[in-house]
């Protein structure tokens, strides 16, 4: 193991067969070693600075019927909302008073926001805050539609692939959702020129090795700029509710695979690893990863943006959980920082 270990240190990239003999049969201590080596090389990129996006869960309604996620169209027990224009900006606002230079508006792919009314809320967010980035995490969308989004002013998109095998993701969604398709996004969004974002559920249901096995060789050829994962963890109201949650142990060592392969991504220690382990984001920024997403949406609608079951933070204004995630930060020798958080281009030695 640690010879692998040691050669995607140097190679930053292993073949199949080898990811799939690491991921199978490492240990604690192995995973130590990788961390140590994964904690080095974001420390040398990044230092001790993590950064942070202010998420704004906009709304939760879904087109889509996604079997794993507790939006889903057919999900008759989800308390459904949408944020207005107003209600995005003032999360904004207070975002920007806390020191937040990211805001990341996520929601379901919910049709009642038109690309007319995306444009209007995009490009007033753009004039209000012209030093502040803006990310898109809204779903499958049409390179048109990407383009325009982009010339409105959004600069960075989060769609996780979730996973790169056509058969996994076909027993993960309905019909008429594809993998193929799901791919071809993140291509498009890359061409566009946006700061792109690409992941995967660990532990998703059906998940094999291999399966992971793939997702690593299809980041790598994507080369995202941002890289999500974190556990699977059911929702009591979707057809996955009885598999079992993924595990922290592979999650992070993921995290410091992910480091190793792509030294300068940018990685969120994400609030599903805080969900399922107390210091579960703690130990994703000691393995590697060196983004936290606090939540600027309104606490009244917090609960029902409801992916997954037990969510953390749901009851929390905006500014206890900066000030929760600075603390936790500093015990662990990290600070959380105004900063856009850019993705830097590697400089080789």
């Amino acid at each position: 193991m640690r010879k692998l270990i040691d050669k995607l240190h140097s190679e930053r990239i292993l073949s199949k067969d080898e990811f799939v003999t690491l991921l199978d049969g490492f240990d604690s201590e192995d995973a130590q070693y990788l961390f140590s080596k994964s904690r080095a090389v974001a420390d040398k990129i990044f230092g001790n600075r993590i950064y942070m996006r202010g998420l704004i869960e906009f709304t939760n309604y879904c087109k889509n019927d996604c079997y794993y996620c507790g939006i889903r169209k057919s999900n008759l027990c989800a308390d459904r909302y949408r944020l207005g224009k107003d209600e995005i900006l003032s999360c904004c606002a207070k975002g920007y008073e806390l020191g937040f230079r990211t805001f990341v508006l996520q929601g379901g792919e919910d049709p009642w926001y038109t690309d007319d009314k995306l444009i209007d809320i995009i490009s007033t967010i753009r004039n209000a805050y012209p030093d502040c980035a803006i990310t898109l995490s809204i779903g499958e969308k049409t390179y048109e539609q990407y383009l325009e989004y982009y010339k409105a002013g959004a600069n960075r998109f989060l769609l996780r692939h979730e996973t790169a095998d056509a058969e996994h993701y076909s027993r993960l969604h309905p019909q008429g959702l594809s993998a193929e398709n799901r791919k071809r996004c993140l291509y498009d969004l890359k061409k566009i020129g946006y700061q792109v974002g690409a992941g995967f559920m660990v532990g998703s249901p059906y998940q094999t090795t291999e399966n992971i096995a793939d997702d690593l060789l299809f980041i790598k050829e994507l080369m995202p700029h941002m890289i999500g994962i974190g556990p699977f963890i059911p929702h009591k109201d979707t057809p996955f509710a009885e598999f079992p949650e993924g595990k922290l142990e592979l999650c992070l060592f993921l995290i410091g695979i992910l480091r190793l392969m792509i030294p300068n991504a940018l990685i969120p220690a994400t609030t599903a690893l805080g969900t399922i382990h107390a210091n579960g984001r703690e130990l994703g920024i000691l393995a590697g990863a060196n983004v936290v997403m606090p939540n600027l949406s309104p606490v009244r609608v917090r609960k029902k943006y409801s992916l997954y079951d037990n969510k953390i933070c749901t009851g929390e204004e905006a500014a206890e959980c900066v000030n929760c995630l600075q603390n936790r930060m500093k015990k662990i020798n990290y600070e959380l920082v105004i900063d856009r958080g850019d993705f830097k281009p590697l400089q080789e030695n």
